[in-house]
């Protein structure tokens, strides 16, 4: 797309980030002198700051900078909502602790264990470095157990100070939660995890999960993240967390074909149960796994980060219902992007929000208290209150930076006199002030202007008090540092929303007490130019082009035949007047603007964002259920969604949950206001081969939403018995009369043309038995073709499958002497493909 790209979208978003532990060798290999240096791991002025603000007592500064010096090492989690997660718990305590012991060095503990405050030995820490998994060949059986596993969604390979915020949110099943900031998204998948966690096969729970990202090429990465979930209760967005838009119902957007009646509706504003804000920080907590960071480090990164920061937990505040619960996280330890934006949010909303002390909870936690008084080092300056701000600096250091307390009244009094100031010294400060890269928390890099935001945006000048020590309960805070349990640093704190916020604060989005506004016009408000494109609106009134995708622009995916088009006959107004198009001869026709209009209504708003519909073709739904017999105790009507408005070309039916449903129903009625670039759970594949398009149902079923349909299909589906399942996954194409059990490959041979499911006999049953489907149930979805069936598991799930089988009790060892052997090259080239022609 041409034209300015916005700040979100540009080049070095994409860029990968250098990886400064790995070192060349010398370009002149003869010099005896050339040897390997590691990073310099040094930078004064850090080590300066953080001494000053006494973040660790001094006695234990040494060990403090020498732990940040070290490699961090690796951690993961076992995906609680997984079929096989107690399994691999097993392997992991009975296998892998044992084995791995020798590996370990000096005296040190443990070369893998469970985090100790990680439920359910869920968590788990390893004494080894990536660096160290990728190279040492004798932990090369152990690496590749991480990758297999965390590819197939089993683990997930994430930091361990990452996984605490989630814990401390406090969800429940039933609950609706916003992960405000959520790329690259092991948070959003542990957030999953905990929804799913008790949910019966073929049942969903009654919550779900909004995750967001202001970058589209990291909403493509949280894509590909959770979609190892297979989960029907997610929405993934592209907004700005401190501009998400407000979902309320129009009574005066009716629209029936995709929203039913307006009283079918079982929400009428969008509002959270659980919302968390890890928001983009400086990132120095990140320094033992980024150690770039070192030579990047100054003290003006948080500086210029601290009013995005509270934009975002403001606005996070405001999305929260009352009774619900936010964590405000970073992985920074810069009191100015942590308690500094703790305590604005306290003085903001009064009593309406409290912090928790949330002490008692995951006791084995080492944490410390949060700080309750701090300075301000600005231009080489430490400034210890708002008073000692220079004037010319007064639109980039803002009060809500220090400690003290802010008296509203004083606020006003003075902001006349600052506004002066600021009115003087503009141009100067315009000088002054210089662009710099400002690292996200989870990687990412922003471009912050400081002194370039609005003055009317933030506090103005305070009381100070004389000892500079907040009376907030700011020790109510979490700082969880290095050197106390060999991890990273974080910053955690925990809100309760108690009442409602004063009018001003709650309506329609904006925070105007102490001077903290959200403009009326989300950035992601959309207006054409003189050229007809869609520019976005961005907070500084400059216009950027906005480059969006969907979940169909993965890698791994084919685009949606039908996806909106950057063309004018896909932008979408704001207003709502009848819109017309100019014939080559320039002559407007009104038929054509009303034809526009209607499909504009179905199209969506967004621009390069696949429209999201409800599917509703009575036909093919029909065909679907009564070729794989699913019984009507599960709902279709009204679950069913795609990304094409043009039913013929439907590639992908995805399934969504009833709180989904909810959500996309009031975003229709409320005129699209969510961004979606993914949307529930994909369970139905067009097949496109020359048997599928002869076959009763074009439709198979997918692997991810097998699960969920498992218990309510009849038809099509058949129960093998291990040996012979185990021949269908290691030679992924089994004639009719290869199968060890002849029953079994005659009932296979009866079979309708097309997709089927073949269930794992249950020991000590028979493959006549009825099925009966539990939470130990394991099945596949294969193709029976002419004369054979195939697989349609890929090729890693189906080598985790064999392995999960091969160490079960009562696996019958030695009935296939194929098990050694490697699996059938020409069926692992062909793959499970949509063009697959079977045999």
């Amino acid at each position: 797309m041409g034209g300015r790209r916005g700040r979100t979208q540009r080049k070095h978003f994409r860029q990968p980030r250098e990886n400064v532990w790995k070192k060349n060798r010398s370009d002149n290999p003869s010099s005896e002198s050339s040897t390997w240096e590691p990073f310099a791991t040094q930078n004064l002025a850090f080590e300066e700051y953080y001494r000053e603000q006494g973040i660790v007592p001094d006695e234990e500064w040494d060990v403090f900078m020498e732990m940040l010096r070290k490699p961090l090492p690796a951690a993961f989690r076992i995906n609680s909502s997984g079929q096989f997660f107690m399994d691999i718990r097993l392997q992991l305590e009975n296998d892998f602790m044992k084995s791995l012991e020798a590996e370990v060095t000096d005296g040190e503990v443990e070369a893998i264990r469970p985090l100790p405050w990680y439920p359910e030995n869920l968590g788990w820490h390893l004494n080894f470095s990536r660096l160290q998994l990728r190279k040492n060949q004798t932990l090369e059986r152990f690496h590749e157990f991480l990758k297999q596993e965390n590819e197939i969604g089993n683990i997930t390979r994430q930091e361990a100070v990452s996984m605490v915020p989630p814990l401390f949110l406090d969800v429940h099943p039933h609950h609706f939660v916003l992960d405000m900031c959520a790329a690259p998204g092991s948070k959003t998948f542990q957030l999953l995890e905990i929804i799913h966690q008790s949910t019966e096969p073929g049942l969903l729970p009654d919550g779900m999960v909004i995750a967001n990202d202001v970058d589209i090429q990291r909403c493509n990465l949280l894509i590909h993240q959770t979609k190892r979930m297979c989960s029907a209760n997610l929405i993934v967005t592209n907004h700005e967390a401190q501009h998400f838009p407000s979902c309320h119902s129009n009574k005066n957007y009716l629209d029936t074909s995709e929203t039913g009646s307006f009283k079918d509706a079982m929400i009428n504003q969008l509002l959270f149960d659980r919302v968390l804000c890890d928001v983009p920080c400086s990132g120095d907590g990140t320094l033992r796994k980024a150690p770039d960071i070192w030579r990047k480090w100054n003290a003006g990164l948080g500086n210029g980060l601290h009013r995005l920061q509270v934009q975002i937990a403001m606005r996070g505040i405001q999305l929260l219902k009352v009774g619900g619960r936010m964590v405000y996280s970073t992985c920074a330890m810069n009191p100015v992007e942590n308690e500094a934006v703790v305590a604005e949010i306290l003085r903001t909303c009064g009593g309406s929000v409290e912090l928790l002390d949330v002490s008692t909870e995951l006791p084995q936690l080492v944490r410390r208290p949060g700080l309750k008084k701090w300075k301000v080092r600005d231009k080489g300056i430490w400034l210890a209150s708002y008073k000692d701000v220079p004037k010319f600096r007064r639109v980039a250091i803002v009060p809500s930076m220090f400690s003290s307390g802010n008296s509203l009244d004083t606020r006003n009094a003075l902001s006349g006199g600052l506004q002066e100031d600021i009115d003087a010294h503009q141009d100067q400060d315009m000088g002054n002030s210089t662009s710099s890269r400002k690292k996200l928390q989870n990687g990412s890099n922003v471009d912050c202007e400081e002194g370039l935001v609005q003055l009317e945006s933030f506090n103005t000048p305070t009381v100070v008090l004389d000892d500079e020590v907040s009376s907030l309960p700011l020790e109510r805070c979490m700082r969880i540092l290095p050197h106390d349990q060999n991890t990273g640093a974080f910053f955690i704190a925990v809100f309760h929303k108690l009442s409602p916020l004063p009018a001003t604060l709650e309506n329609q989005g904006q925070c105007t007490s102490g001077k903290i506004e959200f403009p009326k016009k989300l950035s992601d408000q959309l207006i054409e130019d003189t050229n007809g494109q869609d520019i976005n609106v961005s907070e500084d009134g400059a216009d950027h082009h906005s480059e969006v995708t969907s979940d169909a622009d993965l890698p791994d995916k084919q685009p949606e035949e039908g996806a909106l088009k950057p063309d004018l006959s896909g932008v979408c107004q704001d207003n709502e007047h009848e819109e017309s198009i100019l014939h080559g001869d320039g002559e407007i026709s009104l038929e054509s603007s009303k034809k526009v209009k209607q499909r504009l209504q179905i199209q969506g708003k967004w621009r390069g964002v696949d429209p999201v519909v409800f599917f509703r073709d009575e036909a093919i739904v029909n065909s679907i259920k009564a070729f794989y017999g699913i019984d009507e105790s599960f709902p279709l009507d009204g679950h069913l969604v795609t990304r094409n408005s043009d039913t013929l070309r439907v590639k992908r039916i995805y399934y969504i949950s009833k709180s989904v449903q909810d959500v996309l129903k009031l975003n229709f009625q409320a005129g699209q206001k969510l961004k979606i670039t993914s949307i529930g759970l994909k369970t139905f594949e067009r097949q496109t081969s020359r048997e599928g398009i002869s076959t009763e149902c074009s439709f198979r079923i997918s692997s991810e939403g097998l699960p969920l349909l498992l218990p309510y299909i009849t038809k099509q589906i058949l129960c093998a018995s291990l040996v012979d399942f185990k021949n269908l996954l290691q030679n992924r194409t089994v004639k009719f009369a290869d199968f060890f059990d002849a029953e079994f490959g005659h009932k296979v041979s009866k079979l309708m043309l097309g997709c089927c499911i073949v269930v794992l006999k249950k020991e000590g049953g028979v493959t006549s038995d009825p099925i009966q489907v539990d939470g130990s149930t394991i099945a596949i979805g294969c193709w029976k073709g002419k004369s054979n069936v195939f697989v349609m598991v890929s090729e890693i799930d189906s080598q985790e499958l064999l392995q999960r089988l091969s160490v079960q009790p009562g696996s019958e060892k030695g009935s296939l002497e194929q098990e050694s052997r490697p699996l059938n090259l020409e069926a692992d080239l062909i793959g499970p493909s949509d063009d697959l022609e079977v045999n």
